[in-house]
């Protein structure tokens, strides 16, 4: 065990003498130690009564024979976040809590660890932080929030605060029912209630295997939950003595399982950025997003959760849990081991489906195709993703004219001032452009929840497109494309696009295109460098070419100017804006 390193002789009489100062008896040493590892915090709902489930998961531990040790790292609510310069701090945290994850674990000689976790960029970060120790652990989900409730309505985050604003600034809801929503829409603690991506990183817990079942779909404050928090103790003091490390479980046959499981659900885009970065973190060294759509397109959309759905999590939960969902696709599924003891297969034979309509069978779905769709063309080279499970029929071809925003700010002034409006009437349709929100760029790649809800609250979910090299909420639905790849930043051609150039879409051919000639794109690199004479050697097809030291040498001018106009200063997202790869490689931090 790896405590033994630390206490587990008396040349190690120092350290023992400190851990005895926490309280801990010369006879616990004998014991794996592991660390709760807990993102409790008053100021996310996701994560406020997650005390009572750190108690059930010390019983747990206890129980079983083991030490338990809670360490605490942070936690912020993107919804909270969103729309305005906090967004900017969301992914980045995913990195700052794996390498708090490394730094404590390898410090303090801890043997295993239980995650304790729910929303966003926590849950991957998490994750990222035990492949990379390939230490034994098992990941408690808080669970979900309950829907809200106004008369027989019943109420979720993203339709009733962020869509609803959209539809108050119409003048198609009125002032005293949207203070109804803001007391209402969230009512208990908890993941928000639809598939967004908190929900849906719970999900493919359970479907690569590190969580037990049901932990997704619980409530937090259930009693339910209490027992899968205290059984999640005992079991990873069974995973310590058996030496059943993080990367045994999370391999390559884990991490298609649970593509598979998003798709099918119909998840959130921010999966793709996530599964990505564990994976490559995990050592699976020929990944590539190309998966997720050569699975999308061989399994079907078998749920409807909001956003874009009818259905909760809550509903879900009740139709059987991903434990029914992994039946339903159970010949589908590649079998590997599980933080259960049981594999996840067995899990699926297991698993039992109440509800024929909440999780429909394969031969019954609500789209042929999953979920998530990966779109390449002169715009993204390196991919770009679409939640085609949650957009109108109408709009899987679109061509449009380009408006270009520099900002996510500018593009929401444009939208909710109803400058859109007047743009539809006379030019027809619109595709939004917002740049500059990247990894490198933004810096951070912040969620564009604001504007996507705004647009769909306004009703223009079929007259506008919006593409971005930043990110979408899990709550997004509708026409939006997001992770074009590569970035403005990085020289992608996103960063050149102009008004009124005309961007064609096509989620069936999986194509995104600006109609832009060779010629012109040349002059406009030249002016985007700003150099007089442009060689061919700058590009790499429709991209600036980053093995061209000049280029590379001129973006890294340019990142640094940039990062100057948007006065950032704290130091994490400078480092972070210099050591992050292509939202296409996870957006991790390498060095």
């Amino acid at each position: 065990m790896r405590s033994r390193k630390v206490v587990g002789s008396i040349e190690r009489l120092p350290a023992r003498a400190l851990y005895c100062a926490t309280g801990l008896s010369p006879e616990d040493f004998n014991k794996p130690l592991i660390g709760i590892i807990s993102s409790y915090t008053d100021l996310v709902p996701g994560h406020c009564d997650m005390q009572a489930l750190e108690r059930f998961i010390e019983l747990g531990v206890a129980e079983a024979g083991g030490v338990p040790l809670k360490v605490s790292v942070p936690a912020i609510c993107d919804g909270i976040a969103m729309g305005h310069e906090g967004m900017k701090c969301s992914l980045p945290l995913r990195e700052l809590i794996a390498d708090a994850i490394e730094d404590v674990v390898v410090a303090q000689g801890l043997d295993g660890v239980v995650l304790l976790t729910a929303c966003d960029k926590i849950t991957p970060g998490m994750l990222i932080g035990a492949v990379r120790l390939d230490i034994p652990a098992i990941v408690v989900t808080a669970g979900p929030m309950m829907a809200g409730q106004l008369g027989k309505e019943r109420l979720d985050l993203v339709t009733h605060t962020f869509e609803a604003l959209g539809k108050y600034k119409l003048g198609k809801l009125d002032l005293e029912t949207l203070k109804e929503y803001e007391v209402r829409a969230c009512p208990t603690s908890g993941s928000c209630q639809g598939l967004f991506t908190a929900n849906t990183m719970a999900c493919l817990c359970e479907a690569m295997g590190i969580s037990l079942p049901f932990a997704a779909t619980s409530f937090p404050f259930s009693a339910e939950k209490k027992r899968i928090a205290k059984e999640s103790g005992k079991k990873i003091v069974e995973l310590v003595k058996n030496n059943i490390t993080a990367r045994k479980i999370i391999n390559k046959n884990a991490i298609e399982n649970a593509i598979l499981v998003d798709v099918a659900l119909g998840g959130s885009t921010n999966t793709v950025l996530h599964l990505t970065a564990l994976a490559l973190e995990a050592g699976i060294e020929d990944f590539d997003i190309k998966l997720f759509d050569e699975i999308s397109r061989k399994v079907s959309k078998i749920t409807s959760i909001r956003p874009g759905g009818k259905y909760l999590m809550e509903d879900l939960h009740r139709a059987g849990g991903i434990p029914g969902v992994l039946n339903r696709l159970k010949d589908l599924l590649k079998d590997n081991i599980t933080v259960s003891g049981k594999t996840i297969k067995e899990i699926a034979e297991s698993g039992k489906v109440y509800d024929e309509d909440v999780i429909r069978p394969l031969d019954n779905p609500y789209m042929k195709e999953g979920g998530l769709a990966i779109l390449y063309g002169n715009l993204a080279p390196e991919g770009a993703v679409i939640k085609h499970g949650a957009l109108s029929k109408k709009m899987f071809k679109f061509k449009g004219k380009a408006r270009v925003f520099n900002s996510e700010e500018e593009a929401y002034d444009y939208v909710i001032n109803k400058k859109i409006i007047e743009d539809l009437e006379k030019e027809g349709p619109i595709v939004i452009v917002i740049r500059y929100e990247g990894p490198k760029g933004g810096p951070g790649m912040r969620e564009m929840l604001a504007v996507t809800a705004a647009i769909m609250g306004m009703g223009l979910g079929e007259k506008v497109a919006l593409i971005t090299d930043g990110r979408f909420s899990g709550g997004t639905h509708g026409p939006c494309i997001g992770h074009v790849s590569p970035e403005a930043a990085e020289g992608g051609l996103i960063a050149i696009l102009k008004d009124n150039d005309i961007i064609e879409i096509d989620v069936d051919n999986r194509k995104l295109e600006a109609h832009l000639d060779k010629e012109t794109i040349k002059e406009r690199f030249k002016g985007f460098l700003g150099i007089d004479e442009f060689k061919d050697e700058y590009l790499d097809g429709y991209r600036l070419n980053l093995k061209n030291e000049k280029v590379k040498q001129l973006l890294e001018k340019r990142l640094d100017k940039l990062l100057k106009e948007k006065h950032i200063t704290l130091k994490f997202l400078r480092k972070f804006a210099k050591l992050v790869t292509s939202a296409s490689k996870g957006a991790i931090t390498k060095v």
